[in-house]
């Protein structure tokens, strides 16, 4: 059994890891959805992008299930405070969402245009929303979020949803949005050929583009925003208790970090580079390659964020001394310690059927194999 301040480190970093699978495995789907009514020109175009990721996209909803599912278990402080205050925010995602699995099995059954038509926009918003205000969110959590605790540790929420969209927190979600972008683009570019290829590598190399211009501004920003210290002594060890530190807000907190681990440099050198590397392999017909480079990106972008903030989860702007920290927002040792048994167990299984699941629809979507399976594909 491992000790608890050890249980706490491999829980931020096993949330990071299903983050990260979220991002890249749901993420490309979304990315899709997000190109569908400009990369696909006539219905049959739409029909082999939308068959692309049609049999599997709800496969990868098991990253998302599972990342919500860990958070609530491992930090539940973080799940109850985060789903009250970004309310209307996740309401908005999950309507989003309403579009997805009923696009994608009734867009194709009626052949009428404008039937469909309104479903191709469907699939647009659920695959364009979420990304944008997943992205709003980080960008709040470096701002940090106003919330306070009580003494019996109520958390109340005392922002609104449009003081979400302030400037910075809007630059996160271009950020995301275009990351995500990139990512749908260069794995339709790998999955289909012709005309369709050639719309979906150039929207994939632009978003790459706006991606890096928005990721490097949105750091150098970061350098001027206010970050979080904690000045106390922290008993890592011990039980949550997220009002027994002290936290200061300073100009450059969010950097001490990289001033004392240099090699966190690579994570933001990642996100640059793989997006860099992405548009290149992608200019030079290497999708597969363009995918992989695509997916470091997404990696690098979301642990430069977490490591930035680490220890902190969720910074609270009103009161920062209740604001939720690695060491004292998660669950007790013995749910740690069993909930890390049951992903070793769980998490290769995943994987496998992930990989299998691959494997087995690999290959080219055409519009001959759309024609010829005219009632069976999507």
């Amino acid at each position: 059994m491992f000790d608890y301040e050890t249980l706490k480190i491999i829980w931020w970093l096993l949330i990071g890891v299903l983050l990260v699978g979220f991002a890249i495995m749901d993420g490309h789907d979304m990315g899709v959805g997000t190109l569908l009514p400009f990369v696909g020109r006539s219905d049959i175009e739409r029909r082999v992008i939308i068959n692309t990721v049609g049999p599997h996209w709800d496969g990868n909803q098991v990253w998302f299930i599972t990342g919500g599912g860990a958070i609530f278990a491992a930090w539940p402080l973080v799940y109850a405070t985060a789903f009250s205050g970004f309310y209307w925010a996740m309401l908005v995602v999950l309507w989003s969402l309403f579009f997805r699995p009923v696009g994608f099995d009734y867009r194709s059954k009626i052949n009428n245009s404008t039937w469909r038509s309104v479903w191709d926009w469907g699939l647009f918003v659920g695959g364009a929303v979420p990304p944008l205000i997943f992205g709003v969110a980080f960008g709040n959590l470096l701002l940090g979020v106003p919330f306070h605790f009580d003494a019996y540790l109520v958390s109340t929420y005392t922002g609104t949803f449009w003081q979400l969209l302030n400037p910075f927190a809007i630059l996160a979600g271009v950020v995301s949005s275009a990351m995500i972008t990139m990512h749908g683009g260069t794995y339709l570019a790998h999955r289909t050929e012709g005309i369709i290829q050639e719309r979906a590598t150039q929207a994939a190399k632009g978003a790459a583009v706006v991606m890096i211009l928005a990721f490097v501004a949105a750091g150098v920003w970061l350098q001027a925003i206010d970050g979080y210290r904690i000045t106390s002594v922290i008993n890592s060890s011990g039980v949550s208790d997220p009002l027994a530190k002290t936290v200061v807000r300073e100009a450059g907190a969010w950097m001490a970090n990289y001033g004392h681990q240099p090699l966190m440099w690579l994570l933001p050198a990642l996100g640059v580079l793989g997006a860099a590397a992405a548009a290149l392999w992608l200019a030079r017909g290497r999708t597969l390659c363009a995918f992989v480079a695509s997916s470091f990106a997404l990696l690098g972008v979301i642990g430069t964020a977490g490591a930035s903030m680490f220890p902190f989860v969720m910074p609270s702007s009103a009161m920062p001394s209740a604001s939720l920290t690695v060491w004292d927002s998660v669950s007790s040792h013995m749910t740690l310690n069993i909930m890390f048994w049951v992903t070793l167990i769980f998490m290769p299984l995943i994987v496998f059927y992930t990989s299998w699941a691959y494997s087995v629809m690999r290959g080219k979507v055409t519009a001959a194999y759309v024609q010829e399976h005219e009632h069976a594909a999507y």
